[in-house]
């Protein structure tokens, strides 16, 4: 069953531009009402999280007009982290999830991700399902049936206690100064607290949002501010995340930025050394860097690749059995604690280590010496189809003879954003530039 309004992560666009309008939000969440209702009678619960986008109150508002139209009952928990969505919905014992968030998108787009009942993220067939339901639409419940809603006040402590919980017990984080990027996201309020409450002398960044800044020149997607203010306070690291909080990416005391490969590859080496990494397994997305699987390699770890998109991760993990995974920008998936991935677990694994050995960040988040990878995004228009123009495939088939056993080479189309992703690694750095840079050529003609 085909999808079209469903992406690699839910529904997302600019607000009030189809798909994203209140309209379709109200059916999405009458369909997904549906959806869920459909196997059993009795009490019917749905939990909401959003981000701190302006137009997360009007997506929340007819998200619970449609929901409560086919009987179900709302939990709405404010601004909470996407990971607190994943982790509350199974708690409160609710049949779906819904996080109102476009990530690290601008603050212009915002975006409806959903949960299952068992907090994992829905499969691509239950999205197919939801979307033929808006399309063919839904019959509401009767007056006596529609469902209620209330406001959640603790949700955001509940995800706290969780998260530290994943920290070792009785460690501490006093004298450690640690900057904290929020986004000005999700996260603003429950990120500062949780690296205070285990003993950090916190500096926290991006936590003023205002409906219109959330990663506005902050968060994992724009870190100089951030490793500037490492630096300038002589911090020991700096933790950025997105503006949903399910990603992060690490600056060390010199203010270099270590993104999630890094990270991946000190987990999962400690993890393996300890025994804890089932089947000796990380699963890890195409975009991940060479120099990680090699690192790997070495020391009888195997990666497990999957397309791109932390739902798809996460699908593969559970497929295996496996319980560490990612990406490389930054989603970390610890499926032993969380559903989804979690920027601000994630860090605090990275700090137990700093903790534990007493190194530095800056050894710590260079386990590898990564391969020369450069990415290049062309933005093209709806409707258009670029990557089947004959110029176009012209240039990736010269690309991939080119690079032949040298490198590797992805082009895809964004999941999220109406982009074309054209990627390379290579040892050879002027191939790499020259390679990419035809591809990039062509496809910009083509748009």
């Amino acid at each position: 069953m085909t999808r079209k309004l469903f992406g690699t992560d839910g529904v997302r666009g600019t607000a009030n531009v189809y798909p994203m309008t209140a309209q379709m939000a109200l059916a999405i969440g009458a369909a997904a009402g549906r959806y869920f209702r459909r196997e059993r009678s009795g009490v019917h619960r749905v939990v909401i999280g959003k981000d701190t986008r302006q137009s997360g109150y009007m997506f929340e508002n007819a998200l619970t007009a449609g929901l409560t139209s086919t009987g179900m009952n709302v939990l709405l928990l404010g601004p909470v982290p996407t990971p607190a969505v994943g982790l509350l919905t199974p708690s409160m014992r609710a049949d779906l999830g819904i996080m109102i968030s476009a990530s690290h998108n601008p603050s212009q787009d915002n975006g409806i991700k959903f949960f299952g009942p068992d907090g994992f993220k829905l499969s691509d067939e239950a999205e197919a399902e939801i979307e033929a339901l808006v399309e063919k639409g839904v019959n509401p419940a009767t007056a006596a049936n529609i469902g209620r809603a209330r406001r959640i006040d603790d949700g955001r402590s509940r995800y706290q206690e969780r998260v530290k919980s994943t920290f070792p017990a009785g460690m501490r984080l006093d004298g450690m100064k640690v900057v904290i990027d929020c986004a000005n996201g999700a996260a603003y309020r429950a990120a500062p607290e949780v690296l205070w409450e285990l003993g950090a002398d916190v500096i926290p960044i991006g936590v003023s949002p205002n409906g219109a800044n959330i990663n506005l020149d902050c968060g994992s997607t724009n870190p100089r501010i951030a490793a500037e203010t490492v630096v300038a306070h002589g911090a020991h690291i700096g933790i950025c995340l997105d503006g949903d909080a399910d990603r992060v990416i690490l600056i060390d005391e010199t203010g270099k930025v270590a993104d999630g490969d890094q990270l991946m590859a000190l987990m999962a080496a400690r993890w393996a050394e300890e025994g804890r990494l089932k089947d000796a397994t990380l699963v890890a997305t195409v975009m991940s860097n060479l120099g990680l699987e090699r690192f790997l390699a070495e020391r009888g770890v195997r990666l497990e690749r999957t397309g791109v998109g932390d739902r798809y991760v996460v699908e593969a993990m559970r497929r295996g059995g496996w319980n560490l995974g990612g990406e490389q920008s930054g989603h970390i998936v610890m499926t032993d604690h969380a559903t989804t991935g979690d920027g601000l677990m994630a860090a605090l694994q990275f700090l137990s280590e700093m903790v534990r050995t007493g190194k530095p960040a800056s050894v710590l988040a260079h386990s590898f010496d990564p391969v020369p990878q450069l990415l290049r995004n062309v933005r093209y228009k709806a409707g258009q189809t670029p990557l089947e123009d004959a110029a176009v495939k012209g240039a990736i088939r010269a690309a991939e003879s080119d690079l032949a056993d040298r490198g590797r080479l992805l082009i895809r189309k964004s999941g999220t954003e109406p982009l074309i992703r054209v990627m390379a690694e290579c040892e050879d750095e002027t191939l790499l530039a020259r390679v990419v840079d035809s591809i990039v050529a062509e496809v910009n003609a083509a748009v």
